[in-house]
């Protein structure tokens, strides 16, 4: 296919499930309450979905539409914008565009970080760190003179500030790697330096408009240029730490220009092509008005900027806005690309237009829901030198919040959560010394709830011997019940735990346990471990003079929880000999999260006779040449099976947050051993990991993973609610 109809043939296919969209009963309300502000974004994006774009799919113009159905996909109860945003990273192969260093050709990894943030597939983000990689190794230093060939290789003109900076400070916060960082920063500030002017608190586009001016005298400064620095300064400033030394001029430079700009807004409440003679320009122009409500809307949000005197500016340029919207959802008085600003059709329209209205509605719908609200604010803060992602927090839930949503306080995007009890659970993602604030808010206040992303399941599966399965996005386990002990093919007595590998995020048990065949790997992961009477990979047993003492299958099974972001189940093991007469019973309470490879367990033992029990908890030793390893300091340990034919390598590990006791390898069983006190709760973690995950690339992988994962258990994220 035409790469230039790529992304046309990307959206088209989610436009054919879209209602006929070109009459609508009404026109689009420009009342800002969150209802009508959806109903707006909505209306505009089924209009670009049903008439989408031929730009290469790649392109810039492409991209900042996409930053936009993002930032609806945060806030919509529909899941095809999201949709469409991975099926153009699945056409796109999740690559950047052809010019290596070409800012344009950046942008669309901001919507691969941010797809990849609540995904957290590879794959979304693979080619775009080797690209930046090797800029990195290759950096430009040349001049920025628009002029001198080769200058497009840095930021030398002021829309590639929303184009850049933003992308690479998205990899940063998905990835840790302070490189991104430091780039996104230092070249911001380069360019800044020579193309900011600090007396009008506004940019030039390029050094060619240094010695130009206006019919009336004045400088000329660009409107959608300055829409675009100003989107560019929001983007930059929602992932920022806020201990960043570089903050407080970032923050400085975004409330000078706000200041200016506010002054430059026409009575009709747009702006125009040229900032400072929009009698020469007297055409409205949707997308740099656009940018420019983003960036107000988010600055009275955030409290950067004062909303009495920024909010009535807001209002002004929203309903403006809306009004330039047909009642079909065509977003009109755009300014095409290359195209005299002074003279094009009012019914013009583009790809990037449509991207900034919807950029400017999230923020503004968030002004929405937020007016007059209370919410409870959580700051979250890693105290630790590492990234610590797609990682689960809990607080209690404040009275009166019925049916809680949580508010991603930097981007106003919905993100997913739990309420077990009276905790709130939901995911973040914090980068090394940063803190990071969210608002919680009953859903009554929002017009929608995003769907949530399904990560867990635990269930009972009695039409499979009564196995009892569960599965996080990482990887997944079961533990036999008492039907397969009858079984007459199987005789199985077994409290070990199995494996089943998977290189997908979404859910498998249930699939696989309905087809059967998940001893092939046909695109999703398999069942190629052994189990039998072994410990398999964090089965445990009660060590007594050398020798382990098992328990039978589980007798029965109870789900306190299951999903989206955490399951909970307990199973009842009944009594056993533990040794020299001595009998147990155990309950054993399981709980898995979303983003985790390990399982946590919490056992409590019953026991005749007094005095301490030790736990084994084992990982089963295969033969041939494996990798284990072991830290007492740490209680972990951690295996790199051998080689399963085609099949990969599984990694095992075990966590003992308490510390383990010691370490014994006994009938092939390697076992980390802790304490037990009958009664008392023991807690341990384990976890499997697969060569072919996209996770793990080798044993040394596998064996960081783990260490840091004790690691994070004995420095847990703070957690502050108010």
């Amino acid at each position: 296919m035409n790469p230039t109809y790529l992304h046309a043939a990307v959206l088209a296919a989610f436009a054919a499930a879209l209602p006929a969209s070109s009459v609508f009963a009404a026109e689009v309300s420009a009342a800002i309450n969150p209802k009508a502000v959806l109903n707006a974004m909505e209306r505009v994006a089924d209009w670009q979905l049903d008439h989408p774009s031929k730009h290469r799919p790649d392109d810039w113009t492409q991209a900042v539409g996409d930053t936009g159905f993002m930032a609806l996909a945060g806030i919509s109860g529909d899941r095809k914008y999201r949709d469409a945003m991975i099926a153009v990273g699945d056409k796109n192969e999740w690559k950047l565009g052809p010019n290596h260093y070409h800012a344009d050709d950046h942008i669309i990894g901001q919507t691969y970080a941010e797809l990849y943030l609540q995904l957290r597939d590879p794959k979304m983000i693979a080619a775009m760190r080797a690209s930046f990689d090797d800029i990195l190794a290759n950096r430009r230093t040349g001049t920025l003179d628009f002029t001198v060939k080769g200058n497009q290789d840095r930021w030398s003109w002021c829309d590639a500030l929303f184009m850049g900076p933003p992308t690479w400070l998205r990899l940063w916060s998905v990835t840790g790697d302070q490189r991104y960082l430091d780039f996104a920063v230092s070249e911001w500030w380069v360019t800044s330096d020579y193309l900011y002017d600090k007396e009008a608190h506004l940019y030039f586009r390029d050094s060619k408009y240094f010695d130009k001016r206006e019919a009336n005298g004045e400088k000329v400064y660009w409107g959608r240029g300055n829409g675009w620095v100003m989107g560019g300064l929001v983007r930059m400033l929602q992932y920022l730490p806020a201990n960043h030394p570089a903050r407080p001029r970032f923050e400085q430079q975004y409330k000078e220009m706000s200041a200016k700009l506010l002054t430059l807004q026409q009575p009709d409440g747009l702006w125009r092509a040229s900032l400072l003679d929009p009698a020469s320009y007297p055409l409205k122009e949707s997308s740099g008005s656009a940018l420019y409500a983003y960036a107000f809307a988010w600055g009275v949000n955030q409290g950067l900027l004062d909303a009495r005197t920024y909010k009535p500016a807001v209002q002004k340029v929203w309903s403006a806005l809306v009004t330039n919207v047909q009642a079909d959802g065509k977003l009109t008085h755009v300014q095409p690309i290359g195209q005299d600003p002074k003279s094009f059709d009012n019914d013009a329209t583009e790809v990037y237009g449509v991207g900034a209205f919807l950029l400017a509605g999230s923020e503004v719908y968030r002004m929405a829901v937020l007016d007059k609200a209370k919410p409870q604010t959580v700051a979250v803060t890693n105290g630790t030198d590492g990234q610590r992602g797609d990682e689960l927090v809990e607080v209690k839930l404040a009275g009166g919040i019925k049916a809680p949503v949580v508010m991603d306080a930097a981007t106003s995007a919905i993100i997913n959560s739990q309420v077990i009890g009276k905790q709130l659970l939901f995911s973040v993602n914090v980068p090394a010394g940063d803190t990071r604030r969210y608002l919680v808010l009953p859903a009554e206040r929002l017009a929608a709830t995003p769907p949530a992303d399904v990560k867990t399941h635990a269930r009972f599966v009695p039409e499979r011997l009564d196995d009892f399965a569960w599965e996080s996005d990482r990887t997944v386990h079961r533990v036999y019940g008492p039907a397969i002990i009858k079984d007459p093919k199987e005789h199985l007595i077994s409290s070990g735990v199995d494996v089943w590998v998977k290189k997908v995020r979404y859910p498998v048990v249930d699939k696989w346990y309905k087809t059967g065949a998940y001893h092939k790997d046909a695109g999703e992961g398999l069942d190629y471990y052994h189990v039998g009477q072994n410990r398999g990979c964090g089965g445990t047993t009660i060590y007594t003079d050398n020798a382990l003492h098992n328990s039978s299958n589980f007798q029965s099974w109870k789900v306190l929880a299951d999903g989206p972001l955490r399951s909970v189940f307990e199973l009842t093991f009944g009594k056993w000999d533990a040794g020299n007469g001595r009998m147990v019973s155990e309950v054993k309470r399981f709980s898995i999260d979303a983003g985790s490879n390990m399982t946590r367990v919490e056992s409590r033992y019953s026991a005749s006779g007094k005095g301490p029990l030790t736990v084994g908890v084992g990982i089963v030793q295969r033969d041939g040449q494996g990798d284990y390893v072991t830290d007492a300091v740490g209680g972990w340990s951690s295996y790199w099976e051998p080689q399963h034919g085609d099949d990969g390598i599984t990694g095992c590990g075990v966590i003992l947050p308490a510390g383990a006791s010691g370490f014994a390898v006994t009938d092939k069983q390697q076992l980390t051993l802790g304490t037990a006190q009958p009664g008392q709760p023991f807690v341990y973690y384990f976890g499997a990991g697969w060569d072919k995950s996209g996770d793990f690339a080798d044993g040394a992988a596998w064996q960081a993973y783990v260490r840091n994962y004790a690691h994070k258990l004995k420095a847990p994220l703070q957690v502050i609610s108010k």
